[in-house]
């Protein structure tokens, strides 16, 4: 940027389809401490998913669920997830807060996430409070604890798009880099702190005394962490409204002589001023593609517009995001009855049989070893995501996606030729690798894809993304995890009470080894 206009303050923001386009549009480069801060969000969110993981089920069991209900409520937030996506992804491309345009969306998400964790943890106890009669009080107890847990799972599941869409937005792309392997490490990082915490016998020490039950300790840990850690994420790095970048330009006004204010660009309160010289990529392709950029930019999509969009989706997008499915149904057919496999199939127990049975303490013991091993993937996930930058720039994206699959695929395998405790304590460092390159790879090659797009239109070629944004496209792909989910909770439980647990990691080794195969033959690489 930097033309002097005559006016103080106001800078021209060159066309991207001069000389050295991403010069003048390239985000600067962040410092480690804003990705770190970036990348809290993961953290709280995976703590948060720990705790669940832990404790949901003794929840839903302690306020008398049918069983009949289980399915409802472990289906209904994918469902809710898979339809809504795409359509909050379209909308924070074009929201036009003050704030930014993805920032919005993930307070609203994270304050969701807060309620229903208020509401499955704390709601027993709160009408057991306000409701004397027996019958009402296990009605309303099942109610709010339904309530909260589909809350919890939808935003926790929602929220992954925006995340990464705010970090693609204002990131240079060897930022982007650093902050997925960021964001991969405090995710394993915030999974083994919750498990970690969940396995504490809270009840019998001062501070389970003091609130009531572990549960509310529980609450009071998760709620304290994951406001801290949102607070820290969304103060990270300043994000630009969208409608500062168009608010001033005159309809027939030609894109290279749009002025943007530099005091209105970052005056939400950030330290950073116009002087980087920096416009997102993204927002000035928009301007540049209609003789009319406000109104471009500042349209709603339709529902029949975004299902168009989605239809027309490039090839390359599409196979991304089959391969992103298929690595997640794996994945979440072996995690969901992990805890379940160990206690039946490795350590021979029954769940089925009298509590006070030797068959059912046995199960229980299983159940416990089986947390300690989603520990395990946790921790490994966390130190695998460290290694990922150096071991990239000798095997490539093809080679850590490949890798990831392989490794799980026979880890899984091993575990299910040969259930031994130590062995598959041993191979569940398969699971961190596995959970590691899903959350990096794919959206790695999200953001080669639209700069590749973006070099495109700088020299003068047409755009593929259309009227596709980043925050919808990191959307589409996260609702690959929504409709994994929807196959494993509907699917894989009919063939767990037909041919045992044994039949989870056979199915997740299969899964992930036709998917090492789509990830070498399909996938579309961008160096």
């Amino acid at each position: 940027m930097g033309g002097n206009t005559g006016q103080l303050g106001i800078h021209t923001c060159k066309s991207l389809a001069e000389d050295d386009p991403f010069d003048p549009v390239e985000p600067p480069k962040r410092p480690t401490s804003n990705l770190i801060m970036h990348s809290m969000a993961m953290l709280g969110r995976e703590f948060c998913y720990a705790v669940e993981a832990a404790y949901v089920t003794p929840v839903l069991l302690s306020v008398g669920l049918p069983k009949s209900l289980y399915s409802t409520v472990w289906l209904l937030s994918p469902i809710l997830g898979f339809l809504l996506q795409p359509v909050g992804g379209s909308a924070s491309d074009n929201c036009q807060a003050r704030w930014g345009r993805r920032r919005p969306y993930i307070l609203t998400l994270g304050i969701m996430m807060l309620l229903g964790m208020a509401l499955y943890l704390n709601g027993d106890a709160v009408v057991s409070a306000l409701i004397a009669d027996p019958r009402r009080k296990r009605i309303w107890a099942i109610t709010i604890t339904m309530i909260g847990v589909v809350f919890f799972d939808f935003a926790a599941d929602f929220i992954d798009g925006p995340i990464k869409a705010y970090l693609f937005d204002v990131c240079s792309y060897e930022d982007k880099e650093r902050g997925l392997h960021y964001h991969a490490f405090f995710t394993g990082f915030g999974g083994a702190l919750g498990y970690l915490l969940g396995a504490i016998d809270w009840a019998h020490l001062e501070i389970g005394r003091v609130l009531g039950s572990e549960f509310q300790v529980m609450f009071f840990f998760s709620a304290l962490v994951l406001t801290l850690c949102f607070i820290i994420h969304l103060c990270s790095i300043p994000e630009a409204p969208l409608r500062d970048v168009t608010k001033d330009i005159p309809p027939q006004q030609a894109p290279q002589d749009f002025l943007l204010s530099s005091d209105k660009m970052y005056q939400y309160g950030s330290i950073e001023k116009a002087k980087n010289g920096y416009v997102n990529p993204e927002l000035a392709l928009q301007v540049e593609k209609t003789p009319n950029p406000s109104k471009q930019i500042s349209k709603t999509m339709t529902m029949t517009s975004l299902l168009r969009v989605l239809m027309n989706m490039p090839s390359h997008y599409l196979c991304l995001c089959i391969s992103h499915f298929i690595g997640w149904t794996a994945f979440l057919s072996n995690m969901l009855f992990f805890t379940d496999f160990m206690g039946q199939i490795v350590y021979h127990g029954d769940p089925y049989s009298a509590h006070n049975s030797t068959e059912f303490l046995i199960y229980e013991r299983g159940v416990e070893v089986g947390c300690w091993g989603l520990c395990i993937n946790s921790v490994f996930s966390s130190l695998y995501s460290y290694f990922q930058k150096p071991l990239v720039s000798y095997i490539g994206l093809k080679g850590l996606y490949f890798t990831g699959y392989l490794l799980f695929g026979l880890g899984t395998g091993f575990i299910g030729l040969f259930p031994n405790v130590y062995s598959t304590l041993a191979l569940c460092t398969m699971f961190g690798v596995m959970s590691s390159t899903l959350y990096t790879v794919p959206f790695n090659l999200i953001a080669k894809y639209h700069r590749e797009e973006q070099e495109k239109q700088a020299r003068g070629g047409s755009l593929d993304s259309g009227e596709r944004g980043q925050g919808l496209d990191c959307a589409v792909l996260t609702c690959m995890v929504q409709l994994a989910q929807i196959l494993v909770g509907g699917g894989l439980g009919f063939l767990v009470n037909k041919a045992g647990s044994v039949i989870v990691v056979i199915t997740a080794s299969a899964l992930a080894l036709i998917g090492c195969c789509f990830v070498a033959l399909f996938v579309r690489y961008v160096d």
